[in-house]
């Protein structure tokens, strides 16, 4: 009902064929800038094209098994720019919503940027909801709830104690996957580091990791973050395992300072922190992060499928989540999530049959 009622009907994860996954990586390397989206305004057609038409193809197959009426669509972002208020996403909503005779909803992130917000982060909405479905209301009062996605990007949701939708909050804090995949596949012919194992094989470069850590740091965490915020070459000249081992401790180092930073300083609660996203699978990255928490502080970590739910579909379950709060006019966005002002609806309705 895009408000309390949530159930999970059916999940499917389907690869990208090897064709169209190297067209979006090369894409991806390219754009830039907002000028690049200009300039490779061709390339960007074509590739946009193919990967509506790869996903309508795979709607096709689950309208075959079950009914849906509503087709949540967000895209594959190869541009996020909220100072030149542009998240480009590829995926035409319109030739989605032909092709597959459903109504569709995208471009979620246009509305909030127009009105000054970040675009991002759009899931602590339904962070907050499965939060109020997962947790047992006799949770001891003294612990704080958040919900860790480690995707791309790293994203916080702080919920807040009643599931007050206006008081939660919402933070992007750092790299996710981005850097380990980065590296893994330049160079190997893995895609990412299954588990963390090349990592865990590897050793850091204490020299190289200093030097990264002295040239970035991440002041505040109010602005939402892009894959290029964030870059590799401080690992050149490492051997594969240790350039892994490397860049895993400085994606950990840069999340555990955040989840450090943004802990009250002088509350006393404990923080109980929910990983999904495809990073929590990663045992290496997860154990560096608990390893670079403040000991003085209390946290627990917990995986969200211990709840009962699949960490790999959360933020797909979230667009369609989404999805019909746009088509009810629901806020997507607040202002402690996306730093808007008041909170907004979002998302672009394509009745294109």
């Amino acid at each position: 009902d895009g408000i309390n009622h949530f159930k999970t009907v059916y999940d499917k994860y389907y690869e990208f064929s090897e064709v169209l996954y190297e067209k979006l990586i090369k894409l991806r390397n390219k754009i830039k800038t907002k000028q690049d989206l200009e300039t490779y305004r061709i390339e960007v057609k074509n590739v946009n094209r193919d990967f509506t038409i790869f996903h309508a193809d795979l709607i096709k197959k689950i309208i075959s098994k079950i009914e849906i009426d509503v087709v949540g669509f967000h895209g594959q972002t190869i541009f996020h720019s909220p100072e030149n208020r542009i998240s480009f996403q590829l995926g035409e909503g319109e030739l989605l919503s032909q092709l597959t005779r459903k109504r569709v909803v995208y471009n979620f992130r246009k509305n909030d940027l127009e009105n000054n917000g970040q675009g991002a982060p759009l899931t602590p909405i339904f962070h907050n909801l499965i939060s109020k479905k997962i947790i047992s209301k006799n949770l001891d009062k003294n612990i704080s709830i958040n919900l860790l996605n480690i995707g791309g990007i790293t994203n916080l949701t702080k919920i807040d104690k009643n599931f007050d939708e206006n008081l939660m909050e919402g933070y992007d804090i750092g790299p996710g996957n981005c850097l380990i995949d980065k590296w893994v596949k330049r160079n190997s012919k893995l895609k990412f580091d299954n588990g963390g194992k090349i990592a865990n094989s590897g050793t850091v470069n204490n020299l190289y990791l200093n030097q990264a850590q002295d040239n970035f740091e991440i002041k505040e965490y109010y602005k939402s973050l892009d894959i290029e915020n964030f870059e590799i070459s401080f690992l050149r000249g490492l051997d594969f395992a240790d350039g892994c081992a490397t860049v895993t401790e400085f994606t950990a180092n840069l999340i555990a300072t955040a989840l450090n930073n943004l802990k009250k300083e002088f509350d006393n609660e404990i923080d109980l922190f929910i990983f999904c996203g495809g990073g929590r699978k990663n045992n290496h990255l997860i154990n560096r992060i608990k390893k670079n928490m403040n000991k003085k502080k209390s946290f627990i970590f917990k995986n969200i499928d211990e709840y009962g739910l699949d960490g790999d579909f959360i933020e797909s379950q979230a667009f369609a989540y989404l999805a019909i709060r746009s088509i009810l006019k629901l806020p997507i966005s607040f202002p402690k999530t996306t730093r808007i002002k008041i909170p907004i609806s979002g998302g672009v309705i394509a009745d294109n049959f």
